[in-house]
């Protein structure tokens, strides 16, 4: 077990004023939190570093808006890590955060891990576009640690909270040399480092039914043809799951312009979604299809299907060579 008090250097109980000791069960996930927090290899590995050398970095939280106790803003992986390694609190930074700050601020410390889901960019993305949409209605201009209107990369979630730290508050101050007539999402696009274009796209897969957004994320849809797919409508679409998962098949892109066609000409049901799905594709293969009940059994409880398929094709590689 990890000794807590070597976790938190400095135990101030006043917001924005160092770090203090919190139960876990007062913490609380951050509202439509798009990034997904799983017991997985990678998790496992954070979980270790915790039990051996306890959390470097506070988790930095504001006081939960929406009832008791206080909601993450930045750890949500180092919460779920230290309740798996069983300790009881961990240290936090308190601060003062409306919900925009409070948005920017969730979605950057997210967008700098080296893998992000495609579901997670598109509602991320999302969450963030809209919280700067609703700060240059309101004319807040905030400092660099939260919205660089003018900078052209992600904030370091460290800096943030070493200036916040500093300061105590948030400063909010309208920018100096700041470029004018900059769109929300061309000042997003510049941040993250993707186009305009594709901004849009994964906002759109944000309309997806969520078992086909799950096939986007498992790379067995393309995210081209996810994004025609989601101008369907919500039964169309559970329609169109039916007959993919029936037929073992999913749209390429030219197939999911024809189906996004076909809605907007209000004439696309089942028949349709069938004769396009049964089409022959270039270059098509028969799909392979292992039973769950009889593979499942082989893999530990917290592997994820992702994490499954890797030690297939590592098993399989090895095979391959061993039987050259």
């Amino acid at each position: 077990m990890v000794d807590e008090k070597l976790m938190c250097p400095s135990a101030h109980n006043e917001s924005g004023t160092g770090s203090v000791l919190v139960k876990l069960e007062e913490l609380h996930s951050f509202r439509e939190h798009p990034f997904k927090v799983e017991r997985n290899q990678e998790l496992f590995e954070l979980r270790r570093s915790i039990e051996q050398e306890g959390i470097l970095v506070p988790l930095l939280v504001r006081k939960n808006p929406y009832g008791d106790g206080y909601e993450i803003i930045a750890g949500h992986r180092r919460k779920e890590a230290a309740l798996w390694a069983g300790l009881a609190k961990v240290p936090v930074m308190i601060r003062e955060l409306n919900n925009e700050q409070a948005t920017i601020a969730m979605v950057d410390s997210n967008l700098q891990r080296e893998k992000i889901l495609p579901s997670e960019k598109a509602f991320a993305y999302k969450m963030r576009l809209d919280a700067m949409k609703h700060q240059g209605k309101a004319d807040l201009y905030i400092s660099d640690p939260l919205e660089p209107k003018c900078g052209k990369e992600l904030v370091n979630i460290s800096k943030l909270e070493a200036e916040i730290g500093k300061f105590g508050k948030l400063r909010i101050k309208k920018k100096e040399g700041c470029s004018k007539g900059y769109r929300s999402n061309e000042q997003l696009a510049k941040m993250v480092g993707e186009s305009v274009t594709q901004i849009k796209r994964y906002i759109r897969l944000t309309n997806l039914i969520p078992k086909i957004l799950d096939m986007v994320d498992k790379e067995v849809l393309a995210i081209r043809s996810a994004v025609e797919i989601s101008f369907l409508s919500e039964e169309e679409q559970y329609e169109l799951l039916a007959v993919m998962e029936l037929e073992q098949a999913v749209p390429n892109i030219s197939q999911a312009n024809r189906l996004k066609r076909m809605s907007q000409q209000k004439c696309l049901n089942m028949d349709r979604i069938y004769e396009i799905l049964r089409e022959t594709k270039p270059n098509q293969r028969e799909l392979i299809k292992l039973p769950i009940e009889r593979i499942g059994r082989y893999f530990p409880p917290d592997f994820t299907p992702a994490q499954q398929i890797d030690l297939i094709e590592k098993l399989l590689k090895n095979w391959s060579v061993e039987n050259q």
